[in-house]
């Protein structure tokens, strides 16, 4: 009779360099690492800002209510990572953040900073244009979304030829 190989698994808690320790998954936060307990106070906090707008959100909201943007869309008072931006377009990676003043501009800076660190472009627009000047904002906003769709073309097109690379580096090599 011949004898059997079994497969024997180490417990996770035996992780050598060989096996490194594979880190769970992230049930919240769409992957951010930010706890329970911080992503609800932040979404209750963006709940209460929709709740009391300011005027110049209101009436860029409402604009953006208006405006036929295709299947882009831009959500009020949106979680992003652990910031809360004014509006966000996700399928752009891009958020807009109306400047009431009233935020320290290293604090802003640097939330800036970390926003696009990930990838989503932020796009600062003060209260006082959007109260006066609304056309002049929402060409800028255009803009910076025509530009967005841009650099997203030129990267599909990068990844595109990189995989088309990679194929025939390996028919060449088959």
């Amino acid at each position: 009779m011949t004898t059997r190989k079994t497969l024997n698994l180490r417990p996770a808690s035996h992780a050598t360099s060989e096996t490194p320790e594979i880190p769970g998954l992230k049930k919240k936060g769409r992957g951010w690492e930010i706890s329970e307990k911080r992503l609800d106070a932040l979404h209750d906090r963006a709940r209460e800002l929709r709740r009391f707008s300011t005027p110049a959100h209101k009436a860029l909201a409402e604009r953006f209510a208006k405006a036929d943007l295709g299947k882009f869309k831009f959500t009020r008072h949106a979680v992003v990572g652990s910031a809360i931006v004014d509006f966000n377009c996700h399928l752009l990676g891009m958020a807009v953040v109306i400047d009431e003043g009233d935020q320290p501009e290293a604090l802003a800076k640097r939330s800036d900073r970390a926003l696009e660190a990930v990838g989503i472009r932020v796009m600062r627009i003060k209260a006082e244009d959007i109260l006066t000047d609304m056309d002049n904002v929402l060409h800028r906003i255009t803009a910076g979304m025509r530009m967005r769709i841009g650099d997203k073309q030129v990267r599909r097109g990068k990844h595109e030829a990189s995989k088309r690379d990679a194929r025939m580096t390996r028919e060449r090599s088959e």
